[in-house]
């Protein structure tokens, strides 16, 4: 399981392997017990994010995962979720490529939503490991993407995803790289739910570099062409370039035209003004999603998704977004983001 830099010493960051019921995990920590992640190999699914805050050293949970098999069965809310080959959703299960019409839910009749892709339910291995005294890498690999493995999807792709695991600060890069005879339809991103000391998320602040919002109709599915591109100074209620407070806002929405920092990273910030403490989700590229939770089976409003997204939804139904997402045999492709822990100045 490790691979280059050898395994971990005692003075390095540290991994074990470990079971969520019945499904397989590896659990990674700091020399000093000061942050601890947990990740399943189903999905190369984030579980936990603990990092330690404070003198005392107690460590402070970042996300609200997956907490036992079932719920990881289920995908109920794709918590952590990885996303591949398509964020968000496919309008009635169906898109046109390569000439041809595919149907995801070939046969279904009534609800016939298909979210997220396939990567978030794969088998995933750990296939090699590097630790250091200040952080953790982590590179996981599934090839199950494959013709006649998944309806509507008759491509071959090997995924990559790779963890960096710092002291206060998680990187993630997903990779995908077509291995077979033919052009495939392929984007990606990630579904974390965070949360700060407050509960529900109504008193956190958020701030997002965005300047269009993405129309939808009452389904979530984008409108047509630039219908779908709305200035975000029409809509004053959902922009969050200026820090404020969520309330009882109610958000299902994706943002575009990101503006990005130094090095064209985008930050969006989460903080908890009654401590101070911070989360920046940042991410090279794409657009953002956000979703307030409030149709979650468990812990209503108790947390708040904020979904870096190569696309948006229905993106293999978008013919200006063709070219984007074209994944040519033998080529690779990959997409970063990852999120950053500012601890409680108080």
């Amino acid at each position: 399981m490790t691979g280059e830099g050898g395994g971990a010493t005692a003075d390095t960051f540290r991994i074990a392997e470990g079971h969520l019921g019945d499904e397989p995990t590896v659990t990674v920590s700091a020399p000093d017990g000061a942050v601890r992640v947990v990740l399943a190999l189903r999905g190369a699914t984030l579980l936990s994010w603990q990092v330690g805050s404070g003198a005392a050293g107690n460590l402070t949970e970042l996300t609200d995962g997956y907490r036992d098999e079932a719920e990881l069965r289920s995908q109920d809310g794709v918590r952590a979720g990885l996303l591949a080959p398509f964020p968000n959703r496919i309008a009635d299960g169906r898109y046109h490529h390569g000439g041809r019409d595919h149907d995801l839910l070939p046969g279904r009749l009534g609800d016939r939503t298909v979210y997220h892709g396939f990567a978030r339910e794969a088998p995933f291995r750990l296939v090699a490991t590097t630790m250091t005294p200040d952080s953790a890498r982590l590179l996981l690999r599934s090839t199950s993407i494959r013709p006649g493995r998944y309806p509507g999807y008759p491509f071959a792709l090997d995924l990559e995803v790779e963890y960096t695991i710092g002291r206060r600060a998680l990187g993630i890069e997903i990779r995908a790289t077509n291995v077979g005879e033919t052009t495939a339809p392929y984007a990606a991103g990630w579904h974390p739910y965070f949360t700060l000391s407050s509960r529900p998320i109504d008193d956190l602040v958020l701030q997002i570099p965005a300047n269009t919002l993405i129309r939808t109709d009452a389904s979530l599915i984008p409108l047509r062409g630039k219908n779908a591109l709305l200035p975000l100074d029409r809509r004053p209620d959902m922009d969050f370039r200026t820090p404020r407070k969520l309330g009882d806002a109610v958000i299902d929405a994706c943002f575009g035209d990101l503006a990005p920092g130094p090095g064209g990273r985008t930050e969006t910030v989460l903080s908890d003004p009654a401590t101070g403490a911070e989360l920046r989700v940042w991410q090279h590229g794409g657009y953002l999603h956000v979703f307030t939770g409030d149709t979650l089976a468990r812990d209503r409003r108790g947390s708040i998704a904020l979904e870096p997204v190569e696309v948006p939804t229905d993106a293999f139904n978008r013919p200006e977004l063709a070219t984007a997402l074209s994944l040519e045999p033998g080529r690779r492709r990959e997409f970063r983001f990852g999120v950053a822990y500012v601890p409680s100045l108080h």
